[in-house]
């Protein structure tokens, strides 16, 4: 069984979480993965419907995505989340949770985040319509050490997917394409070619 992983996204509203999960899940599915992503705005629908964006609130949201995230985990489960869990306490609870944790953090500068909200988030909780709104009205608590930084404002989609990739690689959650796979134990491979060489093949 494949080694279960999470990509533990986080970063602010608009700062391209969702872009590159997208097309990190289609990259790990041609690398011959299950994946799940479990995107913020689907969880809090399914999940944690009634929470809001209050500390307390969001620190209850990122311990149940964690909770899935463990379970998907531990089947070997490649699993992307896509939340902007704000609190680096809140983090590091689900880092020890799953176990199996790459946090990648999406940095990108307020006023560029605020320019691709297409769901007006920042501009609601500037006006206050939303409040406690990480990285508008509430702040966001930058990772102390993440696994990975992708700066969103200056690389795209791809290049910060690739770096996503490289990383895994490095970690060894993905083989490199193209390497070989050891089947047998030298043990094994000894018995083999004493089988072989007295067959006379080698």
């Amino acid at each position: 069984m494949n080694k279960g992983f999470t990509v533990w996204f986080t970063g602010s509203s608009g700062s391209g979480k969702s872009a590159i999960s997208q097309l990190l899940g289609k990259k790990l599915k041609e690398w011959g993965r299950n994946v799940e992503i479990l995107d913020g705005d689907v969880v809090r629908t399914n999940l944690c419907q009634g929470l809001d964006f209050r500390k307390q609130d969001q620190d209850i949201y990122a311990q149940r995505i964690a909770f899935v995230c463990k379970l998907l985990t531990r089947n070997g489960v490649a699993v992307i989340s896509v939340a902007i869990s704000p609190y680096q306490e809140s983090r590091e609870n689900a880092r020890k949770e799953i176990g199996n944790f790459v946090e990648v953090y999406t940095k990108c500068p307020t006023e560029v985040c605020a320019q691709r909200d297409v769901e007006g988030m920042h501009q609601k909780a500037l006006k206050g319509e939303i409040q406690d709104f990480p990285g508008a009205s509430d702040p966001y608590e930058e990772p102390l050490k993440p696994d990975l930084v992708v700066e969103t404002d200056k690389e795209t989609a791809e290049e910060s997917t690739n770096k996503i990739i490289n990383k895994l690689i490095e970690l060894g959650y993905l083989n490199p394409k193209g390497s070989v796979t050891h089947v047998y134990s030298s043990e094994e491979e000894d018995k083999i070619k004493e089988r072989l060489s007295r067959l006379g093949y080698i």
